[in-house]
């Protein structure tokens, strides 16, 4: 089973590991700083430096059969790599750490709007969120004013767990209706960010709201009758 350690910390951009499973240009380790695409967030992207000093561009980095393994695609299959190699790994930690400035301020956005979540995406420069608003009435120059309040009041961000059957008896931490967390796999992850919201997450985060930075909503666009997707940027 692959160590998750990009949970350990999501900081930590640097890290030696053993190879354990080679499939072409898709590589497994024994464990790994690069999150894999899942919850709306894009797979991590890096480099790996492997015997010999030949380094290899990560392009993506995807889940496998099982949350037991994490495959790690290369730029090419040609690559030499076998198990039982040690490589040292590398993110992209500009985009990552956009990532985790973004699904945070994610999280904001979802605290001020009091209806279920019916998709999202997180991007590096933009990411949204879309809602099922009913009569809910939403304004992007207000929403940009408290999103950004609750990041200069620089909460700190909580990461825990959670059993099935606990979740199972608040069903209302589940915000978003088109992805569940994942059952069969233990206890499931959760992230709190302090004052301000407390739900199930599986994506990389950052430790404390000041970091997100000044963010500003673009656009709030009709996606249907009641649905409507609101886009976050980078101010």
């Amino acid at each position: 089973m692959v160590k998750k350690t990009y949970y350990d910390d999501s900081y930590l951009r640097h890290l030696s590991a053993n190879v354990t499973a080679v499939d072409g240009e898709w590589v497994e380790l024994d464990q790994t700083i690069f999150y894999p695409l899942g919850g709306g967030q894009p797979g991590d992207t890096g480099t790996f430096v492997a015997p010999g000093r030949k380094t290899f561009r990560v392009v993506d980095t995807r889940k496998g059969d099982s949350a037991e393994h994490i495959k790690h695609q290369l730029e090419t299959a040609d690559h030499g790599l076998a198990p039982g190699d040690t490589v040292e790994t590398e993110i992209d930690w500009e985009r990552r750490f956009s990532h985790m400035r973004m699904h945070t301020s994610m999280h904001l956005l979802g605290s001020l709007i009091p209806v279920p979540v019916t998709g999202g995406s997180v991007g590096a420069e933009k990411s949204r969120l879309d809602f099922d608003l009913g009569e809910h009435q939403i304004d992007k120059e207000d929403l940009t004013t408290r999103m950004n309040q609750l990041v200069a009041e620089a909460h700190p961000v909580v990461f825990g767990t959670i059993t099935e059957a606990e979740l199972d008896e608040r069903p209302e931490l589940v915000r978003t209706m088109s992805v569940q967390p994942p059952r069969g796999a233990g206890d499931i992850r959760t992230v709190r960010v302090e004052d301000v919201d407390y739900q199930p997450c599986g994506g990389t985060h950052v430790n404390n709201t000041s970091e997100i930075g000044a963010v500003r909503i673009s656009k709030i666009e009709n996606k249907g009758r009641r649905n409507r997707r609101v886009h976050i940027v980078f101010d």
